[in-house]
């Protein structure tokens, strides 16, 4: 599994956005320099988390983004979700996905699926509070 850009920088944006005041809403561009992103593909990261509601924004004149979410609420987990669709190492243990015609016989389903539910569990375990707290360790 490898995270795309766009997932890092969705992350890296709801952080931004969490050590601003939570009242005030942010420019986008403010966000972009920040971010060192175009402000096009700020744009479209920005579309995808508005649409899911962990941002709301404004236009015009003192207008901008913020979350419509609490850091402490929001977890890595359902950010990377949002953005890249599954985080499963390998499509047969992805849910909803229709079992591969091996399955029942497969040696290494199991290992899979372990890990799946082991990288679901750390990233729902971590918020965006925690990433803003530093209380992520390496």
């Amino acid at each position: 599994m490898m995270i795309s850009s766009k997932g890092r920088y969705a992350l890296r944006v709801m952080l931004d956005l969490s050590q601003c005041p939570a009242e005030d809403y942010t420019p986008s561009r403010d966000i972009a320099v920040r971010q060192g992103l175009s402000p096009k593909y700020l744009e479209s990261i920005m579309t995808l988390l508005s649409k899911a509601h962990l941002i709301e924004g404004v236009h015009g004149k003192g207008g901008g983004y913020k979350l419509a979410v609490l850091p402490e609420e929001c977890t890595v987990g359902r950010v990377l979700k949002l953005t890249e669709g599954s985080l499963s190492p390998v499509a047969c243990v992805h849910e909803g996905k229709a079992q591969c015609e091996h399955a029942a016989s497969c040696p290494t389903v199991g290992v899979f699926a372990r890990l799946d539910r082991i990288i679901d569990e750390y990233l729902e375990s971590v918020t965006i509070a925690d990433l803003a707290s530093e209380k992520v360790a390496l």
